[in-house]
């Protein structure tokens, strides 16, 4: 409204000049019609003969300005009047109903509409953002038609499977090397009481040998600390060029040497790390079923040149030593389900599952060591510490226990523990040393030798002196 207004305004002052020009020409008699006004300066009574002819239609229209001017001038007053009537009217009601509902609904609708701005202004960012990314997604997708239509023309190729699997089966490797095969790799097996067929690698030699491999560790690639499920079913990874780590699984291994009529020899091949091999035959091996908890059994050890360790390992400590860690007639175990002949639970603490007896002296499933390297760390830190004091009550003993910190594989360990007195009042040993061991698969704070003895003199306790010595390999420590 304000351009508009000066705009007329502008005007009015213009006319306003015109006719001051005209009444000043009335009053002088010395004006002389020019037929060249128009042309020349307007200096002559042709000015006063142009507003006399056209003065009174501007004077018409002069007045109906001027009463349109009175008119809004008017209407702008009262207008004025009105808003400050409604400021005095709205400072009063503040000021006499503060709580006045009319006043408050008015404020929430006043807030709600700049509310609703803003929301508008934010959902049309988010439109915004929409757009772009549906525009996105239309270019991903038209790549993703791209590649579809690049996959349907592969895929229409015929397809060639990249694992090499011979064309040969059998019952197990041996009947697959009896039908002619003489390449190892991978083949499919299917036992006498298995229900369907498997994958297994065969190891078939020069002499027409097939072995069925059930076990292979190469790199410590795979982690065998596994539960009695993943050890049923195996786990791990089979390949045609025999270079992965895997153990074939329990029900498998049962299937293979339960349903045939030949008796099956297990060959354990070791090879060390400067590549020395060593092996082990074992003749009617089996395999238990599951309710049995798949019990190792065999007839006999057939030969070869790295040992006879299933049979057990003889310490030198105690006549039950080789007993304990001989594995024939053992049943499997896992850190989830103990069937061991110890009170701990020795696949618990080696971190994988075999024929534990209580624990072990072979072990072809524990945990892998790079190059051979054992540190400190993985064969547990051993101590001997004084479990309680003489008791001169009743039966005075002393009570010593070895104890691994971490828990984790001690590996064989010997202890030798001496008792002595500073005087002659010696208490009464019944051997004058006792001697005992730690070996790999001991259980963590585990009581392995309790020393009895009477003491003479119950009155003075100060004379006696412990003395004992903790061997470990070529190390040996003194407290």
């Amino acid at each position: 409204m304000a351009p508009s207004l000066l705009a007329t305004a502008g005007g009015l002052l213009l006319l306003f000049s015109f006719s001051s020009a005209q009444t000043r020409g009335d009053n002088i008699a010395l004006c002389t019609p020019n037929d060249g006004f128009g042309k020349y300066c307007p200096t002559t009574c042709g000015v006063a003969d142009y507003l006399t002819r056209y003065m009174p239609e501007v004077t018409r229209d002069l007045d109906s300005m001027l009463r349109d001017l009175e008119i809004a001038a008017n209407l702008t007053q009262g207008t004025e009047e009105k808003i400050v009537y409604m400021k005095d009217s709205a400072t009063s009601a503040q000021k006499s109903s503060p709580q006045d509902s009319y006043f408050s609904k008015t404020s929430n609708m006043l807030e709600d509409v700049l509310r609703f701005e803003k929301t508008i202004i934010q959902q049309e960012q988010q439109i915004f953002e929409l757009q772009n990314l549906i525009s996105s997604n239309e270019r991903r997708l038209a790549d993703l038609k791209q590649l579809s239509i690049q996959l349907q023309q592969k895929c229409s190729e015929p397809c060639k499977d990249t694992v090499d699997i011979q064309p040969q089966t059998g019952t197990d490797c041996q009947d697959i090397a009896n039908k002619g095969a003489t390449t190892s790799g991978l083949y499919y097996v299917k036992p006498a009481k298995a229900t369907e067929q498997f994958l297994v690698y065969c190891e078939i030699d020069n002499f027409g040998r097939g072995f069925t491999v059930i076990q292979r560790r190469r790199d410590g690639s795979v982690d065998f600390n596994k539960n009695w499920i993943q050890y049923k079913e195996g786990f791990g990874y089979l390949s045609p060029d025999d270079t992965t780590e895997f153990w074939l699984g329990n029900e498998k291994i049962h299937q293979l040497t339960a349903g045939s009529t030949i008796p099956t020899v297990l060959r354990v091949e070791l090879v060390d790390w400067e590549g020395n091999k060593r092996y082990a035959d074992y003749n009617m091996f089996r395999l238990g079923p599951e309710v049995d908890m798949y019990r190792l059994t065999y007839g006999y050890y057939f030969g070869g040149d790295a040992g006879d360790a299933f049979d057990g390992f003889d310490f030198g400590d105690d006549p039950s030593d080789k007993f304990y860690t001989s594995h024939n007639g053992m049943q499997f175990s896992t850190p989830d389900k103990d069937n061991d002949k110890y009170d701990g639970n020795c696949a618990q603490q080696d971190g994988s599952g075999w024929w534990m007896n209580r624990c072990h002296a072979a072990h072809l499933n524990g945990k892998y060591y790079q190059g051979g390297r054992y540190t400190e760390k993985d064969a547990g830190e051993i101590r001997v510490q004084k479990d309680n004091s003489l008791d001169f009550e009743v039966n005075p003993q002393i009570q010593l226990v070895v104890l691994a910190d971490n828990g984790l594989q001690t590996a064989h360990c010997r202890v030798a523990i001496t008792l002595l007195d500073i005087n002659d009042n010696a208490p009464l040993f019944e051997h004058s040393s006792y001697r005992t061991a730690v070996w790999e698969g001991q259980v963590h704070n585990t009581y392995i030798m309790q020393v009895y003895s009477q003491y003479l003199s119950l009155f003075d306790i100060r004379n006696i002196k412990q003395a004992y010595h903790v061997f470990y390999g070529t190390n040996w420590w003194s407290h």
